[in-house]
C-alpha cells in the first residue's frame, strides 16, 4: 500500500445512521475471533442486529459471541453458510466476508502460500456468494461486505500473494455490485491501510514502514462501514487518503510505481 498521512473514518460520512438496514438484521461475520471481525460483530450487535460470530478458532469465536450476546458458528469461512443461516432462523441479511490471510512473500513464495491466499481471500467470498445469492435475489435484498484492504486498490510491499488475492477480492465485490445492484443487492468493499491487529504485527518490518505510522483501531473500521451502510456506499475507506492514492495510481501509473519502488528500496535497505 502507499504511504500513510493520516487516519479517519469514511471519506463521505453518512448524515444519518445505518438504522433499519442493521437493526434486527441477521448478520454473519467471518474471521470474527479478533481484530476487525470482532469489532464488526460488536458494532452490529450494539446496533441491534442478530449476529453470528464465525472463526476457524472455535474458542475465540465463542468468547466474542458470549461477550456480545451472539451465536458462535466456528469453522472454515467457506463452509458455514448453511449453519449460520440455521442459527439465524433461516435468513442471512448481511454477510461480512472478513476472514483473511496476510500471506507475505514475493514471486518465489511457495505454491501452497499462493493457494492458501487465493482460497481464503478470494474463493471463500465466491463460495459464500454462491450460497447466499439465490435467496437474496428471490427476495430482492441482501448485503455483502468484503474486507478487502487498501492492498486491493493499491498494493503492499513484501506481500505478493496478499496483494494479488486482495485485488481479486475487490474485483469480485465490484462485479457483484455492478451485476446485482438493480436486484436489491448492496455490496461494500472495506479498504483500510494499517489497523492495529495481529495481522499488522504479522506484516513485520514492511508493516512497520508502511502501515504502522498511521494505523487505526478496528473500531474505526466498524464506524466507517456503518457510515457506508447508511448511504449505501460501495467503497469504504477508513483511511480517506487512500482515495487520493487510488486516483494517482490510475491517472499517473509511472509516478505511482516509482513512489512505490522507492518504498520498496527503503524497506530493503532499512532507510527512509
Amino acid at each position: 500500500m502507499s504511504g500513510n498521512t493520516g487516519s479517519a473514518r469514511g471519506t463521505e460520512p453518512g448524515t444519518g445512521t445505518a438504522g433499519d438496514a442493521v437493526r434486527g438484521a441477521g448478520v454473519v461475520v467471518t474471521g470474527a475471533g479478533g481484530g476487525i471481525g470482532a469489532a464488526l460483530a460488536r458494532r452490529f450487535a450494539a446496533e441491534g442486529a442478530r449476529v453470528v460470530v464465525n472463526d476457524i478458532d472455535a474458542g475465540r469465536a465463542k468468547a466474542v459471541a458470549e461477550e456480545i450476546g451472539a451465536t458462535a458458528v466456528p469453522g472454515d469461512a467457506s463452509a458455514v453458510v448453511d449453519d449460520a443461516r440455521e442459527a439465524l432462523g433461516g435468513t442471512v441479511d448481511i454477510w461480512c466476508a472478513n476472514a483473511g490471510l496476510s500471506s507475505p512473500g514475493d514471486a518465489f513464495a511457495g505454491e501452497d502460500v499462493w493457494a492458501a491466499a487465493w482460497d481464503v481471500n478470494v474463493m471463500a467470498h465466491v463460495r459464500a456468494a454462491r450460497a447466499l445469492l439465490p435467496d437474496w435475489l428471490e427476495r430482492g435484498g441482501g448485503r455483502f461486505v468484503s474486507t478487502v484492504s487498501a492492498a486491493g486498490l493499491l498494493t503492499m510491499i513484501g506481500a505478493a500473494p496478499y496483494s494479488v488475492s486482495k485485488h481479486a477480492a475487490h474485483a469480485f465485490a465490484e462485479w457483484l455490485s455492478l451485476t446485482y445492484r438493480h436486484r436489491g443487492l448492496k455490496v461494500h468493499a472495506i479498504c483500510p491501510q494499517g489497523v492495529r491487529t495481529d495481522m499488522l504485527t504479522a506484516a513485520g518490518s514492511a508493516g512497520e514502514l508502511v502501515l504502522a505510522p498511521t494505523a487505526i483501531e478496528p473500531e474505526d473500521v466498524a464506524d466507517a462501514l456503518l457510515d457506508a451502510i447508511a448511504t449505501d456506499r460501495f467503497l469504504v475507506l477508513p483511511h480517506p487518503e487512500v482515495a487520493g492514492y487510488y486516483r494517482n495510481r490510475a491517472t499517473d501509473p509511472e509516478r505511482w510505481l516509482g513512489t512505490m519502488n522507492h518504498l520498496q528500496r527503503a524497506w530493503e535497505t532499512g532507510t527512509r
